[in-house]
C-alpha cells in the first residue's frame, strides 16, 4: 500500500473515532502548553516589573510592606498604603543630596489611577504629550494612552473621579476634571494612569475646596447674625462645594492648615550619584518610622520566591506531563490490539507490516502534531493577552 492509502485510512480511521482523538489532542495540548504558557507569562510579567524597578533609584514611604509601597509608587496599584506627609518628602529634597518626586496614588476615575505628582515626574519618565499639553491650573489632568483610546477621551474633555463610598457624610464631592492633555504611548503603567497635580489630588480627598461667593447667596442659604451688628456672613449646610474648577471659581479655592502636612503615598527619590544615594539611605533609612527601599532589590526578592514557587509546579507538571504521555502511549498500544481484526482483513487485501505500523504511527504523529501547533496557537494567544493579565495580577 502508498503514502496515499495510509493517509487516506488513517484519516478515515481519526474520524471515526473523532472523540478520543480530541480527548488525546487536547491532554498532549495541555502536557506541552502549561509549563511553556507559565514560563511565558513569568518572563513577561518580570520584564515588566524590572524594567520599572531598575529605572526607579529609590522610594520613600512610611514604614509598612516594602512590596506594596514599590507597587503604589511605581504602579498605582495598592492605594491603601499608608501615608507620609508632605513634609517629610521636602526635608530629603533640602538636603541637596537628592532630587525628589512626591507620589499621591489613591483615588481612582472609571477604574484609572489618579496620580497625583509634580511635572518633574514627566521629565523623569520621559513621558511627552501626544496631543494638547500638560498641567499648568487646578483641576486639570493630563491622560495616558489606554486610558485616551479606551475611553475616547481627548483634549477639553472631561472625567470625574470616583468617590470611595456612595454616600460621602464627609461631604467630598467627585470632581471633574479637565483632559489638557494625552500622553504618548510608552506600554508602561504610566498608560494606565490620570495625572493631576497634587494639590488637585487634596481636592479630590476633601482638604481643599471652594465655595459660591457668600455674598450673591440668597438669605435661605444664610444663618441669621449671631449678634445684632454682625457682620460675619455664615453658610447652611445647603451651601454645596464646588465639584469643577473652573478659570472662574478657581480663586475660591482653598486649603485649611498647612499643606505640608497633606499625605502623600509615596516619593521616588534621585540622588545624582552613589555617594549622594549612600548619605540619602543612611540619613532617612526607618528615619522617624520611614523607610527608603530599592525598588531593584525588592524585586529581586519578590522574584526570588516567585521562581520558587516556579520551580516547584514545573515539577508536577512535569510529573504529571510524564504520566499523560504514558497514558497515551498505552491509549495507542490498546488501539492496535483493538484493530487487529481490522489489520488482519488489510493482510488479507496484501498490506504489509510495515504499511500496518505505519497505520498506528499516523495516529500517534497526528496526535502530537496537532497538539503542538494547538499549544502554539495557545502560546501566541497568552503573548497577546500577557499586558492585561498582568496588570489584572498587579490590580
Amino acid at each position: 500500500m502508498n503514502g496515499s492509502g495510509v493517509l487516506f485510512l488513517g484519516l478515515r480511521y481519526l474520524q471515526r473515532n473523532r472523540v478520543k482523538t480530541l480527548l488525546l489532542v487536547a491532554a498532549f495540548t495541555l502536557v506541552w502548553l502549561l509549563p511553556a504558557g507559565i514560563g511565558l507569562i513569568v518572563a513577561k510579567v518580570e520584564a515588566q516589573l524590572r524594567a520599572r524597578a531598575e529605572g526607579t533609584p529609590l522610594l520613600l514611604g512610611q514604614a509598612g510592606s516594602p512590596l506594596e509601597l514599590v507597587f503604589n509608587g511605581l504602579y498605582f496599584t495598592k492605594p491603601q498604603v499608608a501615608t507620609l506627609p508632605l513634609r517629610e518628602v521636602d526635608a530629603v529634597a533640602e538636603t541637596g543630596f537628592a532630587e525628589v518626586i512626591p507620589i499621591y496614588a489613591r483615588y481612582s476615575a472609571g477604574g484609572y489611577r489618579i496620580v497625583g505628582t509634580s511635572l518633574d515626574y514627566f521629565d523623569f519618565r520621559r513621558l511627552g504629550v501626544k496631543e494638547g499639553r500638560q498641567l499648568l491650573r487646578l483641576g486639570e489632568c493630563v491622560v495616558g494612552a489606554e486610558v485616551a483610546e479606551n475611553n475616547g477621551l481627548k483634549p477639553g474633555d472631561a472625567v470625574i473621579s470616583t468617590p470611595e463610598t456612595l454616600f460621602d457624610l464627609a461631604g467630598v464631592y467627585p470632581l471633574k476634571m479637565t483632559v489638557v492633555g494625552v500622553l504618548a504611548p510608552t506600554a508602561s503603567p504610566d498608560d494606565e494612569a490620570i495625572f493631576v497635580d497634587l494639590k488637585t489630588a487634596w481636592i479630590i480627598e476633601g482638604l481643599g475646596h471652594g465655595h459660591e461667593d457668600a455674598d450673591k447667596l440668597g438669605d435661605e442659604q444664610k444663618i441669621a447674625p449671631a449678634a445684632p451688628g454682625d457682620s460675619v456672613v455664615r453658610l447652611n449646610a445647603s451651601v454645596v462645594e464646588y465639584n469643577e474648577i473652573t478659570p472662574g471659581n478657581s480663586d475660591g479655592f482653598h486649603f485649611h492648615g498647612d499643606t505640608a502636612d497633606y499625605p502623600v503615598t509615596a516619593a521616588i527619590v534621585i540622588p545624582s550619584d552613589a555617594r549622594d544615594r549612600a548619605l540619602i539611605k543612611g540619613r532617612f533609612t526607618k528615619a522617624g518610622g520611614l523607610q527608603l527601599i530599592s525598588p531593584a532589590a525588592e524585586m529581586d526578592e519578590l522574584f526570588a520566591t516567585v521562581f520558587s514557587v516556579q520551580r516547584f509546579v514545573l515539577g508536577l507538571l512535569l510529573a504529571i506531563g510524564i504520566a499523560t504521555l504514558a497514558i497515551g502511549a498505552l491509549v495507542f498500544l490498546l488501539s492496535y490490539r483493538l484493530r487487529e481484526e481490522e489489520f488482519r482483513h488489510l493482510r488479507h487485501l496484501g498490506a504489509d507490516l510495515a504499511t500496518l505500523r505505519a497505520l498506528v504511527a499516523f495516529e500517534a504523529g497526528f496526535v502530537i502534531l496537532a497538539s503542538l501547533l494547538a499549544s502554539g496557537v495557545g502560546l501566541a494567544l497568552i503573548h497577546f493577552l500577557a499586558p492585561q493579565l498582568i496588570r489584572e495580577m498587579m490590580g
